[in-house]
């Protein structure tokens, strides 16, 4: 329950503000870092004995059956990441307390950054791979919201809808990768994954495992070619980009690299993948960044150099690799937040970005600037800061890579090239915003030191930048330690961080890249000069110019297939299917099994004839609509007593019961169409039809004769035998229905409610005017509610509902249940709307339907919670047998609880439509009369509009 508390915390500091924003914006604050305060209290208790090398884990029942479970475990990975993203998180609160103006929401933006802390909390506590990708995809999801916060500018939708489009691409690549591992393990928790390495390894869909999950993590981490999303990113507000962009979202594709790290790690195809790819990034990253004007395009850039050097150690797949990609991750958390925050702070001063306006800053803001430098300076890798220490040990891990034989010389070049580049636009960082002369053209002059609080966070982050730099074993060993202990278990090194190694190559390369640096800043000049005429280029466009090609392949094809004619597609997806089925059972070498045929009853022959008749009569006379209804109805009836004659009595109940409402629903919807519709079908498409129906019937009659005729295993063995014992009622198809397979129909309940509030929503307000003569000129009765009908309909009310109850409450042992009795009382309620209208029904019954269908999807959902308080899964029923004083034995379930609910979502739903539809025989607006005994459709169309 702590892991569980860990990851719900934030959703505290997720609601509080909204009700806390009225009491001033410091309250605000408070109350949005109280869960947080809470979660990091919890896991620095538990850091002591996860230095020690204990692993706690948590496990709550959810979807076993599909492998998903609420499984969690706190690892030294896990709580190094967790640490940062709660630590970092709190720091971002109190900055965006002072960042955002006062026409901006706080609650909202604090609502939306502690949702996202929830979700990366769930991913790096997971120990089931499902649950992680769950919450993966919140993330992604939560980014989008929070990169367009600013939804009125174009740049925020935009950035949000391209990180969204690529992450979550990354997404679905993830979860067809973990499907893959689960066909291979038959688990998905990580503690079975880690222990089949050797056996996904060794399995024929190893390379397609590797490349799908390393497609999520390099989406989500900004890989190149993936890259060009989160420069666009930027777009967010400051303490998005300080939290999301620097210090955990684009984290958590490197998470997911160490987390898998025991399971995928230690190939050929891992070494050139992950390696090659980071390398790619660190360059172009590197590169890119030192030409960007704009403050965070050039921290957006620098970013993705440094998760391409993240990447590239943990591609390289030896153990101190794997220690020094860790031990950057917290370094780059470190400073980089520092920076964005700097860089916000900035902006929120002077009202720009762009660094060719901001100089000289160090005039007017000396304490930001001071911290800025220290910042950059650890981001360039200079002595006494933590960016040295991470990047020593990647320049001699690139040194030791002998995977290429003589071709391994382009790591520690490449290495080296990528930190002249980083000392590059750290220096210009510098000195272009702090120095270089006066500033220009300001929006806000003469800029500012910001609120001391919102400078607080930036102290802290650059203080720990400096401690980890000059006392690293006092301060980042015993987390590096314990995380490196979770990736590399038994095989972690032995190792020693230390300011000083001696003058050794991975120090030369270090001058080299510091001297370096510095010379190729000198040469900014033509060096810009050149990057404005070779190699820039706005990456959105490209991405929209992609996008919009693939609207107009889909518009293509989609014009292509679709014409705006319902029989075009439903021919289509008949033929498809005929097409299908056939060249399946082709292969078929025989038609009828083994079973010999059964004899044919004269009342079976009787009743199919008349199906029969009346499925024909109803294409035959489709023109008459209310023939067609009336033959239709007795298709319904004879298929009601087919189910009664195979002893299905629950089915005949619910057809009977449904065909009376449809039968009323057609009627009412006939009342306002013409009777007699035109033929709009010229002899082709008569025969197409003809064609396609008779395969179809033909094809399904010969499926049916060649299963009836062969044995078969059904399930429902499986529910005869277990219906009693394990569900509590001898009335297996509600037990199936209410427990077995609940959480089915309670999906089905709520589609019906939502269709039913659709519906409402569509007539609510509608008026249509109403014909004053049937189709043959004669003129509706004047007396639309005749008395004998209406005394006889209050007279069966009470006996209607005294039968639904009993039909509700002997459902689980005996034909009825929650969907029948809801359909029965649906009935005895629409023969009073019929009987007294619909006025006199809504002075004596002042329902809400839709609060009524709503109300009964609450109910189910309430009785499937209640067995999580016991330890259960979702929708998990029980049940006892109780002495009742004059009653006797009755047996009592929890089953019950959610056939009400459903008993009371199909009356709400029913009684919404049919109720609504009555309403509108109840209004006229400028009836006009038949002017013909024959309408058309289109005359009525164009009569009404």
């Amino acid at each position: 329950m702590t892991l569980l508390s860990i990851i719900l915390l934030p959703m505290l500091g997720a609601l509080l503000p909204f009700a806390t924003e009225r009491y001033g914006r410091t309250i605000c604050a408070y109350s949005a870092a109280l869960g947080p305060l809470c979660a990091l209290g919890i896991l620095m208790g538990s850091a002591v004995s996860v230095f020690g090398g204990h692993v706690e884990y948590a496990s709550f029942a959810w979807l076993p059956t599909m492998g998903l479970n609420l499984s969690l475990r706190l690892d030294g990975l896990g709580l190094m990441f967790a640490l940062l993203i709660v630590g970092i998180g709190l720091l971002v609160i109190l900055y965006a307390r002072y960042y955002l103006s006062e026409r901006d929401s706080l609650s909202k933006l604090y609502a939306l950054l502690q949702l996202f802390m929830m979700a990366m909390l769930g991913i790096v506590l997971s120990n089931n791979l499902l649950l992680l990708i769950v919450f993966w995809e919140v993330t992604s999801l939560v980014s989008f919201l929070l990169i367009g916060y600013w939804s009125s500018q174009t740049d925020a939708r935009k950035g949000a809808r391209m990180a969204l489009a690529v992450t979550g691409a990354g997404g679905l690549c993830l979860l067809a990768g973990a499907l893959l591992i689960e066909r291979i393990v038959g688990s998905f928790e990580l503690g079975a994954i880690f222990a089949a390495a050797d056996t996904i390894k060794a399995d024929p869909s190893y390379p397609v495992i590797l490349v799908l999950v390393l497609l999520g993590a390099f989406t989500k981490s900004a890989q190149f070619p993936f890259q060009f999303w989160l420069p666009h990113a930027m777009s967010a507000p400051t303490p998005v980009s300080a939290y999301l962009h620097s210090a955990t979202m684009v984290k958590a594709g490197v998470f997911l690299l160490a987390r898998m790290y025991p399971a995928l790690a230690g190939t050929d195809g891992w070494f050139y993948i992950v390696t090659f790819t980071g390398m790619a990034t660190l360059l172009f990253g590197a590169y890119n960044a030192l030409f960007k004007h704009d403050l965070k395009g050039l921290l957006a850039y620098s970013t993705i150099s440094h998760l391409g050097l993240i990447t590239m150690l943990l591609g390289f797949g030896t153990q101190l690799a794997v220690v020094a990609a860790i031990f950057h991750i917290i370094n780059h958390a470190t400073f980089k937040a520092s920076l964005f925050m700097a860089a916000g702070i900035i902006d929120h001063e002077t009202g720009t970005r762009d660094m060719r306006k901001i100089n000289g800053m160090w005039k007017y803001m000396p304490h930001t600037a001071l911290l800025a430098m220290v910042a950059a300076l650890a981001m360039a890798g200079v002595p006494l800061l933590n960016g040295f220490l991470s990047k020593e040990m990647f320049f001699s891990e690139a040194l030791h890579i002998e995977s290429m034989g003589m071709f391994s010389w382009i790591f520690p070049l490449m290495a080296t090239l990528a930190g002249v580049f980083s000392v590059a636009y750290s220096v210009r960082f510098i000195h272009d915003v702090f120095f270089n002369g006066e500033p220009i053209d300001l929006p806000k002059y003469p800029p500012h030191e910001p609120p001391r609080y919102m400078i607080v966070p930036v102290e802290v982050l650059v203080a720990l930048c400096l401690l980890v730099g000059i006392l690293p074993n006092f301060t980042v060993a015993p987390f590096l330690d314990a995380a490196t202990l979770a990736v590399l278990g038994e095989n972690k090194p032995d190792y020693h961080i230390a300011i000083w190694h001696g003058f050794n190559l991975p120090l030369i390369m270090s001058i080299v890249a510091m001297i370096g640096g510095l010379l190729m800043y000198s040469q900014r000049t033509g060096l810009f000069a050149f990057y404005e005429r070779k190699f820039r280029h706005d990456e959105k466009i490209v991405f929209e110019s992609r996008v919009q090609l693939s609207v107009r392949i889909a518009q293509l094809f989609t014009d292509f297939v679709q014409n705006n004619s319902l029989q075009r597609y439903m021919s289509l997806l008949i033929g498809s299917a005929i097409v299908v089925i056939a060249y399946s059972l082709y292969p078929m070498t025989q038609l009828q099994g083994s079973i010999p045929i059964s004899t044919v009853e004269p009342v079976s022959l009787l009743a199919a004839i008349i199906l029969i008749v009346g499925a024909l009569g109803t294409v035959l006379l489709h023109h008459n609509r209310f023939a067609a209804l009336l033959l239709m109805s007795v298709v319904g009836l004879i298929v009601s007593l087919i189910f009664v004659r195979y002893s299905a009595p629950d089915l005949a109940l619910t057809q009977i019961s449904v065909e009376v409402v449809t039968i009323v629903l057609l009627m009412l919807a006939l009342y306002f169409l013409p009777q007699i519709t035109p033929n709009e079908s010229g002899a082709k498409r008569v025969g197409r039809d003809i064609a396609l129906a008779g395969a179809a019937g033909i094809g399904m009659g010969l499926i049916t004769f060649a299963m009836l005729t062969r044995p078969y295993e059904s399930i429902s063995d499986f529910f005869l035998a277990n219906s009693v014992s394990g569900g509590g009622g001898a009335n297996v198809v509600n037990v199936i229905l209410v427990d077995f397979r609940g959480f089915d129909t309670f999906g089905e309940i709520t589609v019906l409610a939502i269709a039913a509030v659709g519906i409402y929503a569509m007539l609510n307000g509608l008026h249509l005017p109403l014909p004053q003569a049937d189709g043959e000129g004669r003129t509706w009765d004047k007396e639309p509610h005749p008395p004998i009908l209406a005394v006889m309909a209050r007279i069966l009310l009470p006996l209607a509902l005294l039968v639904s109850t009993y039909l509700l409450l002997r459902g689980h042992n005996a034909p009825g249940g929650g969907f029948i009795a809801g359909l029965v009382t649906s009935v005895a309620l629409i023969l009073q709307y019929v009987a007294s209208g619909t006025g006199w029904m809504q002075e004596r019954l002042k329902w809400k339907y839709r609060r009524v269908a709503v109300s009964g999807v609450f109910i189910a959902a309430l009785t499937g919670m209640g067995s999580w308080f016991f330890g259960y899964p979702f929708l998990t029923s029980t049940f006892s047998h109780v002495h009742w004083p004059v009653v006797g034995d009755f047996e009592l379930a929890s089953a019950m609880g959610f056939d009400i609910g459903v008993y009371v979502t199909v009356v709400g739903a029913t009684m919404l439509i049919l109720a609504h539809l009555g309403k509108l025989a109840q209004t006229s607006h400028s009836p006009r009369p038949p002017t013909s005994k024959t309408y058309t459709d289109t005359q009525v169309t164009r009569g009404e509009s």
